[in-house]
């Protein structure tokens, strides 16, 4: 089972910018998109038209048109489909979205995440850590079975995760508090980075880099966006693949696609 997460940075740009045509190519079983920003219409006319028509679409948009959205597009017809992460403040924001899969094992859930941004010592900051609790508790349930977390989690974990990490010390986004979120994930919960586990110890690769100025150029770029295994999955992993552009000029999102080739 070969699953592709990827923040598209807007489903309709992405698709002018060849984006759907380079998700197509690599022939996955399950996408996992994250920042659509379309309403369910768009997305189904922007998909219609694209190489990856034919495939099951579950989409959560935000009520705020414009921002966020994830959505799976599985070539199985998923088995349960499950929008927000069980908490009521972000079931309209379009931040989490899970399926159930069949598989020879009986299931696997694939979810597709959006974590907010955030600011340090804001509103916005509060809700992120607010959003990164209700991962924690949904992950709680999930680890008992074979299931994976795709998506943009907007933290770089480590050090090695980005590339100017002295002076992004204290900025959101490589908090010491959003960092030990992720600790107890894979310290306590048992979940398993798939990204850091078979991309060596870095620095990268990163997934992340910002359009302005040289950072694509210069490679300074942060590792933001994750798969991460159950306890039960992740010794199933067989190939991960960071889907970095070559060159600037090909860049059709901010983010680069994780790519993670599961045995079934």
């Amino acid at each position: 089972m070969l699953i592709v997460s990827a923040n598209v940075n807007g489903v309709r740009a992405a698709s002018r910018r060849g984006g759907l045509d380079w998700l197509a190519a690599r022939e996955a079983d399950v996408y996992a998109l994250q920042e659509v920003r379309a309403t369910h219409d768009q997305l189904h006319e922007v998909l219609a038209e694209s190489p990856l028509a034919g495939l099951h679409v579950v989409h959560a948009s935000a009520s705020n048109l414009g921002q966020c959205g994830v959505t799976l597009l599985t070539r199985e017809r998923p088995l349960a489909e499950r929008i927000g992460v069980g908490v009521a403040e972000f079931d309209r924001q379009g931040r989490w979205i899970e399926v159930d899969l069949p598989s020879s094992r009986g299931t696997v859930t694939v979810a597709s995440a959006y974590v907010h941004t955030g600011e340090a010592g804001t509103e916005r900051q509060d809700e992120k850590y607010r959003f990164l609790d209700a991962i924690s508790s949904r992950l709680t349930l999930l680890r008992g079975g074979d299931a994976v977390v795709c998506g943009d989690l907007n933290v770089a974990h480590r050090d090695v995760d980005i590339k100017n990490w002295k002076g992004n010390r204290g900025k959101a986004g490589f908090l010491e508090a959003e960092r030990a979120y992720f600790d107890d994930w894979f310290d306590r919960l048992g979940w398993v980075d798939v990204g850091r586990a078979h991309g060596g110890d870095g620095p990268g690769p990163y997934t992340w880099w910002s359009w302005r100025g040289k950072a694509f150029d210069n490679d300074a770029g942060w590792r933001i966006d994750y798969q991460l295994a159950s306890p039960s999955l992740a010794p199933r992993v067989g190939s991960v693949d960071i889907g970095r552009a070559d060159t600037y000029a090909q860049r059709w999102s901010d983010h680069a696609a994780v790519a993670v080739a599961y045995a079934d």
